[in-house]
């Protein structure tokens, strides 16, 4: 007997199942924080610099439209044109993108920003993008490390693991001295991320019955898209980034009750030759589910696959449609509601032509935002609706 007709005799998605599902799908939402919360941190707000040149000898060429009623030094942005002759005279070198004088940044939609502390724009604006590449390579390093690990040490030690490594370094993220500790706290978070939901999408699967397995993993899916939703209200709310950070990842220390409640993978203990641990676990099980269980066991494995790259390119670049970021964090969230219900209904009849026709729809939705004129925001987010589900990681 192999491990799926053991759990069709215990019950596919019984009580324990259901049980399971509440410890794995509570994360999805905090995971959701960390990977989207860039939105918001990361973002650029209008920004302006206050000129070391005297006001009378402002170069002509120099914009005044910035100058502030309440103070008359002359300000300029990243590609406000400059006469170079006039700021050879003065003796002060300044170019369009550099900024002697310091920058000043509207506090109309944040009060604070990664970008606001450090200044992170104009030369150092390709900062800021390597910081949100780095995070997303933490992400390729921990689905590469921690799924390994997980094979080795097991599901629930890896869950275990990576929410406490979740809570601390986001944690530390929030007191981060500059943008350097930051991006390599950011990095390590990353990683953590990789390793909660992978290992959770693996545990859950291998606790359900085939004809269950679909729902099961969907389920998880909807929390994520709720967490997504969720974001935008706490970061309206809060717009200091470090309160945001903190907000985000302080909640993670109450997971320290899973030690005690999440049970491990009785498939995983089966295939590591540890079939007494499988057998109690089982049991426990069946008994939950209100079913009996004989002890003749044999085991067989579960391999999952990852694709995420249109998804999150999407979703952190929220702020490029030019509509209310809070309102556009909102609706992309609820958009994932109908998407994930739509997979129900398509992947059971064939599951190669959904990958295939929602990958074409995503993919021709995209194009065809390039003929948009900018100001249509609206218009170029619609297209960004196709039902294209979140890719299991």
């Amino acid at each position: 007997m192999n491990f799926d007709e053991i759990l069709c005799i215990i019950g596919g998605f019984g009580k324990f199942q259901k049980i399971l599902y509440v410890w794995i799908c509570l994360p999805q939402i905090f995971l959701a924080f960390h990977m989207l919360v860039s939105v918001f941190t990361g973002a650029v707000p209008p920004h302006l610099c206050r000129s070391t040149w005297p006001s009378a000898g402002t170069p002509d060429s120099m914009n005044f439209s910035f100058l502030n009623p309440a103070d008359d030094q002359p300000k300029f942005s990243c590609s406000t044109p400059l006469n170079h002759s006039s700021a050879a005279s003065h003796g002060d070198g300044h170019r369009a993108g550099s900024c002697k004088g310091g920058w000043e940044y509207s506090n109309k939609t944040f009060q604070s920003t990664i970008v606001t502390e450090w200044d992170l724009v104009c030369d150092s604006a390709s900062l800021n993008n390597m910081g949100s590449s780095i995070y997303m390579f933490g992400l390729l390093v921990g689905a590469i490390v921690f799924g390994s690990l997980a094979d080795k040490y097991g599901r629930r030690f890896i869950i275990l693991v990576n929410l406490a490594i979740q809570v601390v370094f986001g944690v530390g993220a929030a007191f981060a001295p500059n943008f350097y500790v930051y991006t390599a706290l950011r990095f390590i978070v990353g990683t953590s991320v990789s390793g909660v939901i992978m290992n959770a999408f693996v545990l859950g699967t291998e606790w359900t019955g085939s004809k269950e397995r679909m729902l099961a993993g969907i389920i998880t899916d909807y929390f994520f898209g709720f967490g997504y939703i969720l974001l935008a209200g706490v970061a309206y709310l809060i717009r200091d980034w470090r309160r945001l950070q903190l907000a985000i990842s302080a909640p993670g220390f109450l997971f320290i009750f899973y030690i005690w409640v999440l049970p491990k993978s009785a498939r995983w203990l089966m295939a590591n030759d540890r079939k007494e641990e499988a057998w109690e676990l089982l049991q426990k099980a069946a008994q939950m589910n209100g079913k009996l269980l004989t002890k003749d066991l044999e085991m067989s494995e579960v391999q999952l696959f990852v694709n995420v790259l249109v998804y999150y390119g999407l979703s952190l670049n929220i702020s490029d449609f030019g509509m209310n970021i809070y309102l556009t964090q909102m609706i992309f969230g609820l958009v994932e509601m109908p998407a994930r219900t739509i997979t129900l209904f398509t992947l059971n009849r064939s599951r190669k032509i959904s990958q295939l026709a929602f990958l074409t729809v995503g993919g021709t939705a995209c194009l065809l935002t390039i003929f948009i004129p900018s100001e249509k925001h609206f218009v170029s987010l619609s297209y960004d609706f196709s039902p294209n589900s979140k890719p299991d990681v």
